[in-house]
């Protein structure tokens, strides 16, 4: 998420009142979770197993809650509590802006484009031409979305993150700033939801088509022309490729990769990054030849000990 305009490394720090090491005006242009940060953005780390890959990321300023050594180039605001602080920051740049309208006065309607009833469209959403918003369906803040694009009755487009931490109080949330992003030509079925980034965006690229029943976690990119069925559920920081093919009740792991031209038959579940053009089945998945090469082995057990049993 980049700020409206570069703000100062002392203004953030006073913005969250905490100590800081670097020059007063060294340039902050943003704050982005690890897996998508820049020059110029705020990564905030809580955990010594960590610090290292929050150090040595893109990100140009670390919200960090030990004073370590500062790698050159680099910034760090000081925290006794990187996450609430992270919060406090996505709070001040992209404040819960209510609604008492179905259709926001600064929503952007393309030429051509159909609005059901019963639908809300939040704050400074984008919908393109020719698009299809069928009854009941909810669009929050600042969800961009492209041309000729339909969307089925009950889905909800940019619901906060499920990103947690896990206090002695109960369990504390990482605020949502960022946005759902559906572009030109994709079909989404009914009930379907798809989480708004963190700090990035979730995207559902150009062409692909979600049936029914489909959940698709925050910063997840979809690639295009993929299809997905029903009840399939895919968690947040997913990298989908181009073409792949999802069918119905699969379940993927956060932060992994599936491959372009990937297929994964029903009811599989994905913990790993994929290879392209490969098919898998199964839970935990693997290769579909080699699954069904071991099944064929297991019903082939019973034969074997009668033999073993008759020498």
């Amino acid at each position: 998420m980049k700020f409206p305009r570069p703000h100062t490394l002392k203004e953030i720090a006073g913005l969250i009142d905490t100590e800081y090491i670097g020059d007063d005006d060294f340039p902050v242009l943003g704050i982005n979770e690890i897996h998508v940060v820049e020059a110029g953005d705020i990564v905030f780390v809580d955990h010594p197993k960590y610090y290292d890959k929050a150090l040595e990321s893109a990100a140009t300023i670390v919200l960090i809650n030990k004073e370590v050594d500062c790698p050159e180039g680099k910034a760090l605001l000081i925290s006794d509590d990187p996450f609430r602080d992270f919060n406090k920051l996505t709070l001040h740049f992209k404040p819960f802006k209510s609604s008492n309208v179905a259709i926001a006065t600064d929503a952007e309607i393309g030429e051509g484009t159909i609005i059901q009833p019963n639908c809300f469209i939040g704050n400074n959403v984008t919908i393109g031409k020719n698009c299809v918003i069928h009854p009941n369906v909810s669009i929050y803040d600042d969800t961009v979305i492209g041309d000729n694009v339909t969307v089925h009755a009950g889905t909800v487009l940019g619901a906060s993150a499920f990103y947690y931490k896990n206090r002695p109080e109960g369990y504390d949330q990482l605020l949502s700033g960022g946005r759902v992003i559906i572009e030109d030509n994709v079909d989404i079925g009914a009930a379907c939801t798809i989480d708004r980034g963190v700090t990035g965006d979730t995207t559902i690229g150009e062409g692909s088509k979600l049936d029914n029943q489909i959940q698709i976690g925050h910063d997840t990119v979809l690639g295009k022309k993929c299809l997905i069925a029903s009840q399939t559920g895919i968690a947040g920081c997913v990298v989908v490729e181009d073409n792949v093919t999802i069918w119905g009740q699969v379940g993927v792991k956060s932060g992994i990769t599936i491959s372009k031209g990937t297929v994964l038959y029903a009811q599989s579940g994905l913990g790993h990054t994929t290879e392209e053009g490969k098919t898998y089945f199964g839970s935990p998945a693997q290769e579909a030849r080699a699954f069904f090469k071991d099944r064929a082995y297991v019903k082939k057990i019973p034969e074997i000990l009668k033999k073993l049993k008759d020498l």
